[in-house]
């Protein structure tokens, strides 16, 4: 697989979406880092609180040779690894990964991914990865219901741009990883246990079986009955 350490790095200090952003300024595989987004956003309505200077919000531009469409689920698997990885070299807490995408520690959320990719053809033609991570945040003031930053795990601040070359090196290696896949599974959140969840016929109980290799979602409810499940088409109650 290609590899992406060639990263052209570009601090801005102010943008309303990081994501946005490399839509329109984009080139080569390149990350920009902004200091405050006005509007930085999670999937769907979801909005991401972040304090000026205080976290790692950013995104990447990647172009992926060859990847056909049917396989993209692979870039979630890669940046959701990579992310668990990172933190796991500042904490002594358990990281784990809330399908699709989201980063957890215990129940809390410390991370957030907005994966946008381009299609040319069958095959992926670039990528943009949106990542919102709670670094020297010491307190959350929206109704965000469970956000938790490295700082208050640790009560240490922490270097942004050496937690972003970290990261860098974390996703080349997990990207190009075989085993990748395989760590994704045994890092999710809730894995083989019993929780809350809500569809569109409402709440239910269930255990978190399995994602499936196109990143749908198996459930399996009280009666024994298997639940599959795209992106946004049901809900973790935490």
């Amino acid at each position: 697989m290609v590899s992406f350490m060639e990263f052209k790095i570009v601090h801005i200090d102010e943008t309303d979406s990081t994501n946005r952003w490399l839509k329109d300024n984009g080139e080569g595989d390149m990350v920009v880092v902004a200091s405050y987004q006005t509007a930085g956003k999670g999937c769907g309505t979801n909005s991401w609180e972040s304090e000026r200077g205080k976290n790692l919000t950013f995104s990447l531009l990647i172009h992926p040779e060859g990847m056909p469409a049917n396989r993209q689920f692979h870039i979630t698997e890669a940046v959701s690894v990579a992310l668990c990885e990172l933190l796991e070299g500042y904490i002594y807490n358990k990281v784990e990964i809330k399908w699709p995408n989201d980063i957890y520690v215990g129940d809390r959320k410390i991370c957030g991914v907005l994966i946008e990719n381009r299609l040319q053809g069958s095959d992926i033609k670039d990528s943009i990865i949106g990542i919102g991570l709670n670094v020297n945040q010491t307190a959350f003031v929206s109704d965000a219901p469970n956000p938790v930053s490295l700082y208050q795990l640790t009560k240490l601040n922490t270097d942004l741009d050496e937690l972003l070359i970290r990261f860098l090196t974390e996703f080349d290696s997990a990207y190009q990883c075989v085993t990748t896949p395989i760590a994704y599974r045994q890092r999710l959140y809730r894995k083989g246990k019993e929780g809350l969840y809500k569809d569109a016929n409402g709440v239910f109980t269930a255990k978190l079986e399995n994602v499936f290799t196109d990143g749908r979602l198996l459930l399996v409810d009280q009666d024994g009955r298997d639940r599959v499940y795209a992106f946004k088409e049901v809900q973790f109650i935490i």
